[in-house]
């Protein structure tokens, strides 16, 4: 029976945590699901962002499911010293679970092209799937220095580290509609030509159903604005990945709309990337629906049942367009929108 440890954490964290965790025990009765403590109420309550009590939930979890962490400017927690701040508990459970590759959905809801940044010809069908690689690259090198005038941070990768975040990426692809794009700076970067070469080469050993090509990043940047249906599943590096899944993150028209995943070697991280709203916090008028559809993602990429997570994802798609959240437009708080995704299941019988 798979055990999932779910994170409420801080502000509207608590709200629509329970509102995915009342999906997924929907459309996966069999789940176990305990609830721990992370971020500022954790250090309330511990003394620690990221106690070790929750630490010891993670040892044996197949999957984890988080809401948000911190609070206001003003917050109490903004004074702590920087380790024991909220912030600091999120970055060592994603440390404890050696989570190295991110996988970001862009998807335009049908519905709710008008929310988005691009005319709606551009953004109607829109379905990306970033993933970007969380543990290497420029971010991580051991020898950044700054020395009088002049500093410098080393790109740095290996083969099997291009290749575990590959891996991740075609089989996402394999799930959806069997194309990869690797995106890198080959023309310039010795890294990326190393990038490039092991990509092509794991694809032509493993994965010879998935069609590969490879884009330059400056391209892509462009591209993802101005044509981004050409698009299924963009793998690439720790810099260019952080880049453009914050552009492309824009697209849907809410940060509401947006879960995400980040994978490794043990239990999965799923939650969504909106912030965690003080002002709106216990008010019941948080839009649920990314939380909702990063437990979609935990049942897809987390405990590998493809079959519930399209079930939510459906649900959800048709909650957005008959009962709309007030962020985009509409009425619906929390429960209300939740009720909907519940009622919408119900079509269709638990698939476990």
């Amino acid at each position: 029976m798979p055990k999932i440890v779910s994170l409420p954490g801080d502000g509207i964290g608590p709200e629509v945590t329970a509102a995915a965790v009342s999906v997924l025990r929907e459309v996966a009765p069999d789940l176990t699901i305990e609830e721990h403590l992370i971020g500022g109420v954790a250090f309330d309550t511990h003394g620690d962002p990221l106690p070790q009590v929750t630490r010891d939930a993670l040892t044996d979890a197949d999957a984890v499911l988080l809401g948000t962490v911190g609070g206001a400017q003003d917050s109490h927690w903004n004074a702590l010293p920087r380790p024991l701040r909220p912030e600091s508990g999120l970055l060592a459970l994603r440390k404890a679970l050696g989570c190295y590759a991110n996988l970001r959905p862009v998807r335009v809801q049908p519905g709710l092209e008008h929310l988005s940044p691009l005319k709606a010809e551009l953004a109607r069908g829109v379905d990306i799937l970033i993933v970007r690689e969380l543990l290497g690259g420029v971010y991580f090198d051991g020898d950044r220095k700054i020395e009088g005038d002049t500093a410098y941070n080393t790109m740095r990768y290996t083969t099997p580290e291009v290749e575990r975040v590959a891996r991740v990426a075609f089989w996402a692809a394999e799930q959806r509609r069997g194309r990869v794009t690797s995106v890198d700076k080959a023309n310039v970067l010795e890294v990326s030509e190393l990038w490039r070469r092991d990509v092509t080469a794991l694809r032509d050993r493993e994965y010879r159903g998935v069609h590969l090509n490879h884009e330059y990043v400056d391209s892509v940047a462009m591209l993802i604005v101005s044509d981004p249906s050409r698009y299924d599943v963009i793998v690439t590096e720790n810099l260019f990945g952080d880049i453009l899944s914050d552009l492309a993150a824009v697209i849907p028209g809410s940060l509401g709309l947006m879960p995400s995943a980040s994978l490794g070697d043990g239990a999965g991280l799923f939650e969504p990337i909106h912030g965690s709203a003080p002002d709106i916090a216990g008010k019941g008028v948080a839009n649920p629906a990314a939380a909702i559809m990063s437990a979609g993602m935990l049942l897809r990429h987390g405990l590998n049942r493809p079959d519930a997570a399209n079930q939510i994802d459906r649900a959800v798609s048709l909650a957005l367009r008959e009962h709309p959240t007030r962020d985009l437009g509409g009425r619906a708080d929390t429960q209300t929108f939740t009720r909907a995704v519940l009622n919408a299941l119900e079509t269709s019988p638990a698939v476990g």
